[in-house]
């Protein structure tokens, strides 16, 4: 089973810039969630995917992801719940992993997270400079709640 694997922290500040690439938006919205799993539409200029995550404690979680047309992306999220979670992610390498880090807008503007998937749960990491508090087990900064409704902290 597929699954992801992913620490996640607040950015402390914005020197992660320096090494990042120019960004990319992206427009997400979700179909379902429940207590068990969400089902994401993703568009990212003209690509796009479908993503079924599940739900677990700790840092890994069951997840399946599936390219779909933009135009058919473009469609659902017209069916997905507003907001939509709007964010520029950029990409930062940092100590031989590459770390994403989401500029989030409209409801959820003034929120920077960065995350770095891992091949196993208890990988080591070098946590860069501009990492901030861990927030990985804190359900309120997974997108699927940020969707509907701003996190506690910024």
């Amino acid at each position: 089973m597929p699954v992801e694997i992913e620490r996640k922290f607040l950015a402390a500040d914005d020197s992660w810039r320096a090494a990042a690439d120019g960004g990319k938006r992206l427009c997400q919205g979700y179909l379902a969630q429940s207590a068990d799993s969400s089902v994401r539409v993703r568009l990212a200029g003209d690509q796009a995917w479908l993503t079924v995550k599940g739900t677990a404690p700790g840092i890994t979680r069951p997840e399946f992801e599936y390219a779909i047309p933009a135009a058919d992306a473009e469609a659902m999220l017209q069916m997905c719940p507003q907001p939509l979670v709007i964010k520029t992610r950029y990409r930062v390498p940092h100590e031989g992993l590459i770390w994403e880090v989401d500029v989030f807008e409209g409801h959820a503007a003034g929120l920077i997270l960065a995350e770095v998937e891992l091949t196993s749960a208890d990988q080591a990491i070098t946590l860069p400079a501009w990492a901030g508090r861990e927030v990985s087990d804190d359900p309120a900064y997974r997108n699927a709640a940020i969707a509907i409704r701003s996190p506690l902290e910024r």
